[in-house]
């Protein structure tokens, strides 16, 4: 059996066509070294099928398999989807935590405890008010320092409610805008399903669309902070990403289902904000305590003195309507009766103390818990990030040895191509030719 003499030719052709791309390929990995989301790509080649020379050919007697040379099987992403779950999980966490840390923080600096202007110090006085008001049952200014003690008293209750509002509404807001048609969830599924026709229809033609994976993942890594996200398979390249608690996927194939209604289980800084801005949420429930120190306030207070001091049981209602004329030192009103001065300042350290102390106590835990949450979860994030980094992140070492390996195998072929078309040569136009 003959073997044709353009065999090497093609032999040749196909292995300068391989090591083509592989430059190209580590070009490309090259220019994307800083690229935010790039995945390192690889060349995978394979020995191309060979020539089969029928048994009987050979001195032997058997058959053999001559080598064609290397064919491109494809170019594919060094990219593992369990380091993407890791990593995504992290950043979910950390987006929640870090929202949680912001607000709580503000939250604190508001209170601005200790401090000898916080409302515990202003507590203090307004009892030691009553205490001067016993020292001195018949002084008008023992009396009229005593409703001014209470009137900062109640204005920096009322603050400190509107400033817990303020960070309530602010998170709502923000909610509201980041889950909006214009917010970074509508944006995102926009661009995933626009992304998941183009690969599909990349996929559909037998071609392995790199970058527009990558460019998905990017996505889907922002909404990882936003909001837990998992992703389905469909089996034609195509997505469905299931995000935070949604009742509907978010993107399914070229499908976007945004609007929906999430609950502070969607994870990420939006179920962060949903807990922040909520009456039932973190910052609700310091204004409920806060409630609670007004109420002790007012109704121990009033309790005691025969006409009304406070007025209000909420933080927010809070108010002084007692008077100096109104104040009543003691019960019968005898010259130097102060039974009931003397009781309410025995009150210091009482229900109205205790829950408030409660109060500074539950927003330093919970800053201090948000702060060691976002910490922890930041170098998870990190050390998962480094972990899918080792293994699709470009190294500029490694690709210029890539480099200078393909482009020997380059030469190589081009040589091997310069000698095969030489014979070539010969023996077309030279065979038979006497004397030369």
């Amino acid at each position: 059996m003959t073997i044709s003499a353009f065999s090497g030719l093609q032999t040749s052709l196909r292995a300068l066509q391989a090591q083509q791309a592989a430059l190209d390929t580590t070009a490309h990995n090259i220019a994307n070294v800083n690229t935010v989301g790039y995945t390192r790509q690889r060349v995978d080649l394979s020995a191309a099928t060979p020539y089969t020379i029928p048994a009987g050919v050979t001195s032997m007697g058997g058959g053999v398999q001559l080598g064609q040379g290397v064919d491109l099987q494809g170019i594919t992403r060094l990219r593992e989807a369990f380091g993407d779950l890791q990593y995504r999980a992290q950043q979910m966490l950390s987006g929640q935590a870090s929202t949680q840390t912001q607000a709580l923080g503000q939250a604190q600096d508001l209170a601005g405890e200790p401090s000898d202007t916080g409302i515990n110090a202003l507590l203090s006085k307004y009892y030691a008010s009553w205490q001067d008001v016993a020292d001195h049952p018949e002084s008008t200014s023992a009396k009229a320092s005593l409703v001014g003690n209470a009137q900062s008293l109640a204005t920096a209750i009322n603050q400190l409610d509107t400033g817990l509002a303020q960070i309530q509404t602010t998170a709502t807001s923000e909610y509201t805008q980041q889950v909006g048609p214009q917010g970074p969830v509508q944006s995102a599924a926009a661009e995933i399903s626009q992304l998941n026709a183009s690969i599909k229809n990349a996929v559909a033609g037998g071609q392995s669309p790199n970058d527009l994976l990558d460019r998905r993942d990017v996505l889907l890594d922002q909404l990882s902070k936003l909001g837990q996200v998992s992703t389905t398979d469909l089996g034609n390249g195509s997505i469905s990403v299931q995000f935070g608690d949604a009742a509907s996927p978010l993107v399914n194939d070229t499908t976007v289902t945004w609007p929906q209604t999430l609950t502070a289980a969607a994870g990420g800084s939006l179920g962060a904000l949903i807990d922040l801005g909520s009456p039932a949420g973190t910052i609700g429930a310091f204004r409920s305590d806060l409630d609670t120190v007004a109420s002790a306030l007012t109704t121990s207070t009033n309790a005691v003195q025969p006409s009304a001091f406070w007025s209000g049981t909420t933080a927010a209602t809070l108010a002084v309507v007692g008077t100096s004329a109104t104040v009543a030192a003691g019960s019968t009103g005898a010259a130097g009766a102060n039974d009931l001065a003397l009781q309410l300042a025995g009150q210091r350290g009482g229900a109205a103390q205790t829950a408030y102390a409660g109060l500074i106590r539950d927003m330093g835990a919970g800053a201090a818990d948000a702060q060691r949450r976002s910490d922890t979860a930041s170098a998870l994030s990190d050390a998962a990030d480094q972990r899918r980094q080792a293994v699709g992140g470009v190294s500029l070492d490694e690709e210029l040895t890539d480099m200078l390996k393909f482009q020997r195998g380059y030469q190589a072929a081009s040589r091997a191509l310069s000698t095969m078309d030489q014979m070539l040569d010969t023996l077309i136009n030279r065979t038979g030719k006497v004397g030369l």
